[in-house]
Formats: C-alpha cells, structure tokens, sequence
C-alpha cells in the first residue's frame, strides 16, 4: 500500500513540475544584481492595476509554459506596477511616484518615474535592456489571436 501511496506521490509531482512553469520575477535591483553574475538580458512588464489587457498578458501569455521557459532561459524578468508607490534605486538615481494616492490603489493612479525615464505612454509595455541594464526598447500593447 505505501508504495502506491509513493507511486502516486512522484506521478502528481512530476506532472505538477511540468505543468506548473512559472516566470521567475524579480525586482529590478534584482535583476541588475543577477545580470554582474550571469548577464541576461531584462525584460520588463510595466502593467497597471485596472488594466484589462495587462491581465490577458498575464493570463494568456505570462502564463503559457513555453513562453514561461524561454523568458526564464534568455531574460531577468520584471513586473513592475507603473502607477505603485516602491522607491527604485536603478543608474545611481531613485525613482519614486511622488503624486501617488493611497486611495487610488485599485484604480487609475499618477505614473510612476520610471515609467516615464523608460517611455511608457501606455499599458502594458514590455521594456527591454541589455546585458548592462542600458534601454533597448519599450514595446506596448499585447497581440490577440483571433482563431
């Protein structure tokens, strides 16, 4: 009886390890930390709370195993809410959201320095750096499938 117990264990596991690939996110300061060890390059999803498309990023891409895994593979990856109120310390500045409204937390809020030192004018943008955390590209939007 134990051993189909165990049996049964490492079958769920296994499938639980397939099925459940994540993106591993991280802070920026994380990520630039990361990249002086193993240099990738950074991949930025700057989202906010009310935005419908930036949850079907989330929900339609974000979460597909494949895109999980080769995001994980070739990038140090970043979520990043562009109208929250954290302190970033990135390129010796920091930037902060100093218009933020408690209140408005679950809704439209002021943008965030970042989001305007990275040229996000809409959401969500995807912000790309290289390997020594210089600006590639902001890319907006999100791309439907219509089958």
């Amino acid at each position: 009886m134990k051993k189909y117990i165990v049996l049964a264990l490492i079958g769920f596991f296994a499938t639980a390890t397939l099925v459940a690939q994540e993106i591993n996110w991280v802070t920026l300061e994380e990520a630039v930390a990361l990249q002086k060890k193993n240099p990738k390059k950074i991949m930025m999803d700057m989202y906010t709370v009310w935005c419908g498309p930036c949850k079907m990023l989330d929900r339609n891409t974000f979460n597909n195993k494949d895109v999980a895994a080769y995001v994980n593979k070739h990038y140090y990856a970043v979520k990043f809410n562009a109208e929250g109120n954290d302190i970033v310390k990135f390129k010796d500045k920091t930037f902060t959201n100093p218009n933020y409204n408690p209140a408005k937390a679950k809704t439209r809020n002021s943008g965030h320095e970042l989001s305007r030192f990275f040229s996000v004018r809409a959401y969500p943008t995807l912000v790309f750096l290289d390997e020594n955390a210089d600006f590639i590209a902001p890319i907006s939007g999100i791309k439907s499938h219509n089958n």
